[in-house]
């Protein structure tokens, strides 16, 4: 079935009164469909819609209004733990939701929807799915929608016809953000550090290839520190502990106040905390998506991956890259010489946070 033929097929979709939406498992995948999820609320704007997330992504979801409830998927990932599968259908199965949209490609999403006996089941037929979906969409082609991978959520939505064109989709924003910031200086306030913050997020859960240098995030963030009159907050998860504990160790040699969170946050701390951060800097990871859609000058340093596609958006980000012949190779480990970022100079990252902040 074409895409065209999918969208007539679906041109008018009733009103559900209960949506299940499957969230996607990684957070910048999340940040990146957050178009997507506030089109649906526009399409049903008087549905019950809950949004099923892992807990490492949930709390993204919490201040949004688009979410009525945010339900934690605890289960395992595969074959192993069925109880907690099933344990949680029957609890989807309670929700008695109309129709789940699976913005999550897997086969699972598609199971777990039919475990739980909602009717309409709608998503890419893609992982062998397709005989669980009663709406399985054909993906869109390379070349077939802009690369953005917003739109590739927002072009799911399109051909189910719950929207008649790819919105122009401009700046991702979190719509907590005001409040998250309220919170996140409150937060701010009791480490000590009652002036500017520069935020950094040297990691990258990808892989090494995506990470630039420490010593040069250092740099970097220290030479904006020092023009604005700012400290500088680490931050990272708790497997980065020893690469977010060597920026900060450099970063204070370089004479800049410097706190390294790294292992220290949920989720929810971190949104709140970048949300106060005066600007990031960061490679391509879920804490760029994150600083980016709360509205917070964003620097962002490419190399092995695909800016166009999964780069942050708006006028307050700017990505950093230097060309290389094997860039961007979209592999997790460099294997020659980490060319692409052995050629970003911290001056140059420094000056584009600045020019952010003029």
């Amino acid at each position: 079935m074409s895409g065209g033929n999918e969208a007539r097929r679906a041109a008018a979709p009733p009103d559900f009164a209960r949506i299940l939406v499957r969230a996607t498992n990684w957070v910048g995948d999340a940040v990146m469909s957050l178009p997507a999820l506030r089109a649906i609320r526009e399409r049903f704007p008087r549905a019950y819609i809950a949004v099923l997330a892992k807990p490492w992504v949930a709390d993204l979801y919490e201040r949004e209004p688009f979410a009525d409830q945010v339900i934690p998927h605890t289960a395992r990932p595969g074959a192993g733990d069925w109880r907690g599968k099933w344990r949680l259908a029957r609890r989807l199965r309670q929700g008695r939701f109309d129709c789940a949209i699976l913005l999550q490609n897997a086969f699972e999403a598609a199971l777990l929807a039919w475990l739980a006996g909602i009717p309409r089941r709608m998503g890419y037929d893609r992982n062998g799915r397709r005989l669980l979906l009663t709406d399985a969409v054909k993906p869109p082609a390379r070349g077939e929608i802009p690369r953005h991978q917003r739109f590739y959520y927002l072009e799911l939505l399109r051909r189910l016809g719950m929207v008649y064109d790819l919105p122009i989709s401009g700046a991702i924003r979190l719509e907590g953000a005001a409040e998250a910031r309220r919170a996140g200086l409150g937060k701010l306030s009791e480490l000590g550090c009652a002036g500017d913050c520069v935020g950094v997020s040297p990691g990258a859960a990808y892989g090494a290839a995506k990470r630039w240098f420490p010593d040069r995030f250092a740099e970097a963030a220290a030479e904006v520190a020092r023009t604005i009159g700012a400290s500088v907050i680490v931050f990272g998860s708790e497997s980065e502990r020893p690469l977010c504990g060597e920026v900060a160790l450099l970063t204070g040699q370089r004479g800049v106040q410097t706190w390294n969170l790294a292992g220290r946050t949920s989720l929810r701390d971190f949104i709140e905390l970048a949300a106060a951060c005066r600007v990031f800097l960061t490679n391509d990871s879920g804490a760029m998506h994150i600083a980016s859609a709360l509205g917070v000058p964003t620097v962002a340093v490419f190399g092995a991956t695909d800016a166009a596609a999964t780069g942050p958006t708006g006028p307050l980000a700017r990505v950093v890259r230097e060309p290389a012949d094997c860039s961007p190779c979209l592999l997790r480990e460099c294997p020659i010489d980490h060319r692409c970022m052995a050629r970003v100079e911290a001056a140059r990252v420094a000056r584009a946070a600045l020019e952010l902040l003029k």
